[in-house]
């Protein structure tokens, strides 16, 4: 009976469990998500969560008890520099599991277990970005009659375009037909 049992023991004894989710939980810091099992990813996220928190305060205190779960000077460089930062305004649930099917060869459900705030597909940096605006200057109709100005401009512009090749191509033909009768004289002077 599992009464009491708080957590997945995942078929480990308690020394390789925890080298294997500090391994896990390394490997998420530095890749930003992982491909694993369901199980896995359920126990990863109750260890890796709580630490994210902690770095959220950087003292040396929190590094080091951070640094006692993870064992990797890289992983603990890079949570409290770029991962907490990211994550500070986050009161919680940092990482997502998103289900990808199952294994092929022992059909273990998989899953890919990644860090909130840095996905692109699925945050909305654009919709966050506001731009301030203010009906002071007018900035809106200012860009709006430039561009009118613009189109009004080019149509000048090709309308000149038009009229001058138009024009060029009345001489040209107003020439050739003068050429032809020239031509035709001196076929006349030629045969007599």
């Amino acid at each position: 009976m599992r009464h009491g049992k708080k957590f997945n023991h995942l078929g480990r004894k308690t020394a390789h469990r925890k080298a294997m989710l500090s391994n896990m939980a390394c490997s998420l810091i530095e890749h930003k998500s992982i491909n694993t099992t369901i199980a896995k990813a359920k126990a990863l996220r109750g260890f890796v969560e709580p630490l994210i928190t902690k770095s959220k305060t950087d003292s040396t205190h929190s590094r080091r008890l951070v640094f006692s779960s993870l064992q990797n000077k890289d992983a603990v460089t890079e949570l409290f520099r770029e991962i907490a930062p990211k994550v500070a305004d986050r009161p919680g649930g940092y990482t997502r599991i998103i289900r990808t099917g199952y294994r092929l060869g022992d059909n273990a459900e998989m899953c890919m277990i990644e860090l909130v705030d840095f996905n692109e597909i699925y945050t909305n940096e654009k919709a966050k970005s506001t731009t301030r605006r203010s009906r002071r200057g007018g900035g809106a109709k200012a860009a709006a009659a430039s561009e009118e100005t613009v189109v009004e401009a080019t149509e000048v512009e090709t309308t000149d375009a038009v009229e001058e090749t138009t024009e060029e191509v009345k001489e040209e033909t107003t020439e050739e037909p003068e050429a032809k009768a020239d031509d035709s004289e001196e076929a006349e002077t030629e045969e007599k």
